[in-house]
């Protein structure tokens, strides 16, 4: 059994978390708690409940409220996390990152629903981690309510579709979904055939890159290109 304990900033899109277990078989387990990385006490009370859960790390599952700050403030904030933890740690943005080396791509797509500014900190957040976004949907339809991540217009597939059709390029290698906020995990399979690339969504990297804190290499069908790979 290897468990993977979330962390959450909001509620959205966390029922994409219990499909992913599903899909990833009964020796997986996500166990999520909500907290504010901003207040302390929440914090503690967030990462307790998750180690009586038995959570071998903790993934801090926001991509925003990770990259806002910065390549170098990401990392004092994920140090944080682990620190108040006792346990490995990361975030979704560096989830992104570590997904894309490890299928081995250098140009993404990225399709957000976040305003401009808010998606140059993401795409200055993957050229630091040495990845070129070729293409970036910013300024497109808010999905996701923010990228604070606390919900708001219900995303459908046909938007999501729309999405990641509006951001991609042909010199793109992969398209990136960064909003944790966004159901994305049941169209995973359906996005990658209509675009014929890899498709890396929020949800779907953040349960991943808790496997690569555990060492664990999972496999599951309709999770795409990143859990295709041999167990």
């Amino acid at each position: 059994m290897t468990t993977v304990g979330l962390l959450c900033p909001g509620h959205a899109a966390e029922d994409d978390f219990p499909r992913i277990e599903m899909l990833l078989g009964t020796d997986v387990r996500l166990p999520l708690v909500h907290a504010d990385m901003g207040e302390p006490d929440r914090l503690a009370e967030g990462v307790a409940e998750l180690r009586l859960a038995g959570a071998e790390c903790v993934v801090w599952a926001s991509a925003s409220g990770s990259f806002m700050y910065g390549w170098d403030g990401a990392h004092e904030h994920t140090r944080a996390l682990a620190v108040a933890a006792g346990l490995p740690a990361s975030s979704t943005s560096f989830a992104f990152a570590h997904a894309v080396r490890a299928l081995g791509v250098g140009r993404v797509a990225v399709a957000a629903g976040y305003p401009r500014d808010v998606t140059d900190r993401f795409v200055a957040f993957l050229k630091a981690a040495g990845t070129e976004v070729v293409s970036d949907g910013a300024g497109g339809p808010d999905l996701a309510g923010g990228p604070a991540g606390d919900g708001g217009e219900a995303d459908s597939r046909e938007e999501v579709m729309e999405l990641a059709r509006a951001a991609d390029h042909p010199d793109a290698q992969a398209v990136l979904l960064p909003d944790t906020a966004l159901h994305t995990v049941a169209y995973l399979p359906e996005l990658e055939e209509s675009l014929g690339k890899p498709v890396l969504t929020a949800n779907q990297v953040t349960v991943w890159e808790g496997l690569r804190l555990t060492e664990r290499r999972a496999r599951g069908r309709g999770l795409g290109a990143l859990f295709a790979g041999p167990e």
